[in-house]
């Protein structure tokens, strides 16, 4: 069983939201109560990845954390091969990545790397997927992970990504906090949690419009682009890299 998200009961806790051991022991329980239709995500990624993925190109996964996308790609793949490399830059995250993978059979398709995903040299590739990972990096930055993610995929391979979003309309925007967090109480948690969260989380992750993204990854040379899935803040875009 996961172990339970009680980080910000306390009054204590950490002033700055950080990828730690802490956050890494309940993460997983963490990002099923925060954000919505998470397992679907990554079911239909997993899908997706495996129908778009072709025999000697690679798959990244750019933020891996414990590991969920990597463990439903295995079973996805079933008996046929793939090379994944996924990284992250947190050691705690990919600790348990480590210990969680290394349950499964076929793990050595899997290669995990400690890095900064701007330090990444891309091999050819014809999936990378990026979940709840761009919102960390700094605007100013993203324009060129986005690019060396475009340049390193084959002609009609996919970059997927998801982000949470914010509606440049104030009357909305305010809506989607409004229902956002009516979840996160549904699910568990505390107002007082919700709050501390927040506070932890300003400045580190920073949330763009959906036409923001839209618009970098058409800079980057991006054109076919589906919106797959769209939960008020959440959004899941499918991107093709064209001949």
């Amino acid at each position: 069983m996961d172990k339970k998200d009680k980080i910000f009961l306390d009054t204590t806790a950490v002033s700055t939201f950080e990828f730690n051991e802490t956050v890494a022991s309940v993460f997983d329980d963490m990002i099923t109560r925060s954000v919505p239709l998470y397992r679907e995500i990554i079911l239909q990624q997993a899908r997706l990845t495996s129908a778009f993925y072709r025999e000697g190109t690679k798959i990244y996964d750019l933020g891996c954390s414990t590991g969920n996308f990597t463990a439903a790609l295995i079973s996805e793949m079933g008996e046929r091969e793939f090379n994944l490399i996924a990284v992250d830059n947190s050691p705690p995250m990919l600790e348990y990545f480590n210990k969680r993978i290394s349950g499964f059979i076929g793990h050595s398709r899997v290669k995990p790397v400690l890095s900064d995903i701007m330090d990444i040299k891309f091999e050819k590739s014809s999936v990378i997927v990026a979940n709840l990972t761009l919102q960390f990096i700094p605007v100013a930055q993203r324009g060129k992970i986005i690019k060396k993610i475009y340049d390193s995929l084959i002609p009609g391979g996919i970059f997927l990504i998801t982000e949470k979003t914010v509606n440049p309309d104030g009357k909305l925007a305010s809506l989607q906090q409004e229902f956002y967090y009516r979840l996160k109480e549904e699910n568990g948690y505390s107002k007082i949690e919700i709050t501390r969260k927040r506070e932890a989380l300003e400045n580190i992750l920073i949330p763009e419009t959906v036409e923001a993204h839209i618009k970098r990854l058409k800079a980057a040379g991006f054109h076919a682009i589906e919106i797959w899935l769209k939960w008020f803040h959440f959004a899941a875009f499918l991107c093709r890299k064209d001949s």
